[in-house]
């Protein structure tokens, strides 16, 4: 593959994430307030969308709350600073097992499978200008853990987001996601200028080095637009690689909660972190209204 920089580069700043990582670190933001004010934060920073979950404010744990996203999303969208704004449509299709011996009935206690219009409930309530769709089933690291997202699933949760006018950001944790992506892209579920995320080193899906990096690179078609990430110490490194590779950043504490080592980082700081690094390459860094244009997003007034 032939070296083609990206020399205008948008940043994601995700912001939150749905991983135990709230005990972790300080920084986590864990109320709709503190999440959104995180976001508006990394937006100051440079980040020109913000990728956000929601927590119960009490106990750190992800949420599918209405009301929570309600108030993201209005605190966000009344900010004195522009960002696009993004949430996920990835809960809700989760099932850990039981024993190896014993797999079913499933563990309750870890086990979160809805519908797919309840999937895209608050989706309908906010309308982001884009919310992501997980493109396929995988094992996490957890033993008895699956995020399960079958075909006939994202079929319906992209026409629903579709017909919403929301853009799907199609997250891609392995090749075949990608695979089936484009399959999604030609039967005319999503529309053709996709947009994807770029998901590696996530365990176990695409690992974190530069060849299978580059095969994804390569399996994303030359008229989509993408990004990438990767997760822990392999964050930065990974804004050099994908703007040298010819696509967009994210950063954030959903992925990393460290500025360097031994130092816990806010999401402003890596957004910062990131300018520099993309400024060093001698890139330029695009603003929300240039990302609209980019992927025909239409800007969405406060409530």
């Amino acid at each position: 593959m032939p070296l083609l920089m990206n020399r205008d580069v948008f940043i994601t700043c995700a912001v939150t994430g749905s991983g135990s990582t709230q005990d972790r670190s300080p920084h986590v933001p864990r109320s709709p307030k503190q999440i959104a004010e995180s976001a508006i934060d990394a937006a100051k920073a440079g980040a020109a969308v913000v990728h956000c979950h929601v927590r119960d404010p009490e106990t750190g744990a992800p949420s599918r709350r209405l009301d929570y996203y309600r108030e993201v999303t209005d605190l966000i969208r009344a900010a004195d600073v522009d960002v696009v704004l993004n949430l996920t449509a990835g809960m809700g299709g989760d099932i850990t097992f039981g024993s190896t011996e014993e797999p079913l009935p499933v563990n309750e206690s870890g086990t979160d499978m809805i519908g797919a219009s309840e999937r895209v409930a608050h989706i309908r309530e906010c309308l982001p200008e884009i919310c992501t769709l997980d493109c396929g089933t995988m094992n996490f690291a957890e033993a008895d853990y699956v995020m399960t997202n079958t075909p006939g699933m994202l079929r319906a949760m992209g026409t629903l987001m579709t017909e919403l006018g929301v853009k799907p950001e199609i997250e891609a944790f392995d090749t075949g996601h990608l695979w089936f992506a484009k399959q999604l892209v030609q039967e005319g579920t999503l529309e053709s200028l996709a947009l994807v995320q770029l998901c590696m080193g996530v365990p176990w899906g695409a690992p974190s080095d530069l060849n299978t990096f580059l095969a994804m690179v390569n399996a994303v078609p030359e008229d989509w637009i993408w990004s990438a990430f990767s997760l822990g110490r392999d964050q930065m490194p990974y804004v050099a690689a994908s703007v040298l590779a010819g696509g967009n950043v994210r950063v954030g504490l959903e992925d990393n909660l460290f500025l360097e080592k031994g130092v816990l980082a806010t999401n402003a700081q890596l957004v910062e972190k990131a300018v520099g690094v993309i400024d060093g390459l001698g890139a330029k860094i695009i603003g929300p209204d240039e990302v609209r244009r980019k992927l025909g997003l239409n800007k969405r007034a406060p409530a």
